[in-house]
């Protein structure tokens, strides 16, 4: 009885970090965010046929550029406007042959809704000093500090390369 409890008490406890969360590439390979561990990560909600779609090159200018300080990370999300419609092989082969990214891509997974990923349930609840809440459209940006932690959260508006994100970097 004494095991079934500690399993349980295992089982609910809340992420204390993005370390916490075990993702799959866009090639369906498993990761985890802790190899990560000592640098800041910005990850983004993307989309193929949007908008904000052309931030990916500023997505890759930035982790080219700050590569010795911050992991970009996008996570293909179709939860706004069906804008992100393609299989993983799709999805990749437009990254890369639209605006030449070599970042990291997860597998597509869902931002908001009763099937929100548990990752972005976490990112959009945890405490941070800007909002939570739920994603309002593609290209959503989560800081997270060089230990897992949430520090700053921006909208699709403001652009990888723009002051109000660089500075922490």
């Amino acid at each position: 009885m004494k095991i079934l409890a500690i399993f349980l008490t295992l089982l609910f406890i809340a992420p204390s970090s993005v370390y916490d969360f075990k993702l799959k590439t866009i090639d369906g390979q498993d990761f985890s965010l802790i190899k990560y561990k000592g640098k800041k990560v910005l990850i983004v909600n993307t989309a193929s046929k949007c908008g904000f779609t052309p931030q990916y090159a500023e997505l890759q200018k930035l982790a080219d550029t700050y590569k010795d300080k911050v992991v970009v990370i996008g996570f293909p999300a179709n939860n706004f406007g069906q804008q992100e419609p393609g299989t993983a092989t799709e999805i990749k082969t437009f990254c890369q042959k639209n605006y030449g990214v070599t970042f990291p891509l997860s597998q597509k997974i869902s931002v908001k809704g009763d099937d929100i990923d548990p990752l972005f349930k976490y990112l959009t609840s945890a405490p941070n000093p800007d909002f939570t809440g739920e994603i309002k459209w593609n290209f959503e940006k989560f800081l997270i500090d060089e230990n897992g932690k949430l520090i700053h959260r921006f909208r699709s508006q403001t652009t990888p390369l723009s002051p109000e994100l660089t500075k922490y970097l």
